[in-house]
């Protein structure tokens, strides 16, 4: 379904590009019907500042929530698994998961960088896509809980994915382990630097196979490349 190909456009890093597709992402989700007109409604507000407001703002917003903040990071594993080893097999079980599902990801992309799983997702059937987001949601949850703390738009887009996911397994809870983690202080940029300091590899996939990045390096998806690239699924 192209809708989870729009939905990573939206949690994707502003540009004029993005801007420029909002129209079309707007359509795909109407067309599609992913979930009802509630769960429209609620990323509507983010739709409409990503194409009005300034671009160097909406940049500037996205870099403090997703790219300053390691409780908001869209790298789910890190939310699990933090910088350990077991980041490092669940990465490769992922990929494994993209290959046997005809998905080759070729780019610096993390494999569990959340735009990335939405664009696979896009290329297979509904009942995966549900069953994958429900496992999924204990961590979409919490991050959707910090977001409305945060007062962030962006929090529609977890609501959406969970509403979706949630259709056929049900409600899900958030993850107490997760829950008990403090979030980041958006106010306190010193703190959030010092998470920077020191670079630390994390594993991800690179030309060829498994290789590694150091945190601080940024990943950019390119919008107009997920919404364009085709309409499989």
């Amino acid at each position: 379904m192209k809708s989870f190909r729009a939905l990573a456009a939206v949690l994707s890093y502003p540009t004029p590009e993005l801007q420029a597709a909002v129209p079309d992402i707007r359509a795909i989700l109407s067309e599609e019907g992913v979930v009802g007109p509630s769960g429209l409604g609620g990323i509507e507000v983010l739709l409409a500042r990503l194409a009005a407001e300034d671009i160097w703002a909406l940049q500037e917003a996205y870099v403090l929530l997703f790219d300053r903040s390691r409780t908001l990071s869209l790298d789910l594993f890190e939310h699990v698994h933090g910088e350990g080893r077991d980041r490092g097999g669940a990465m490769l079980d992922l990929l494994e998961t993209y290959r046997a599902g005809g998905f080759d990801l070729i780019g610096p992309e993390l494999p569990d960088h959340l735009p990335v799983l939405l664009e696979y997702l896009s290329t297979q059937p509904v009942q995966v896509a549900q069953d994958i987001l429900a496992d999924a949601a204990p961590i979409l949850r919490v991050l959707a809980e910090r977001l409305t703390r945060r007062s962030s738009a962006y929090a529609g887009v977890f609501a959406l994915l969970l509403e979706f996911a949630e259709k056929v397994h049900g409600a899900s809870s958030a993850s107490p382990e997760l829950e008990d983690v403090p979030d980041d202080d958006p106010e306190d940029l010193e703190a959030l630097d010092a998470i920077y300091v020191e670079a630390e590899v994390v594993f991800g996939p690179e030309p060829g196979g498994c290789g590694a990045r150091a945190r601080g390096d940024t990943v950019r998806v390119d919008a107009s490349r997920l919404i364009r690239r085709g309409t499989a699924g």
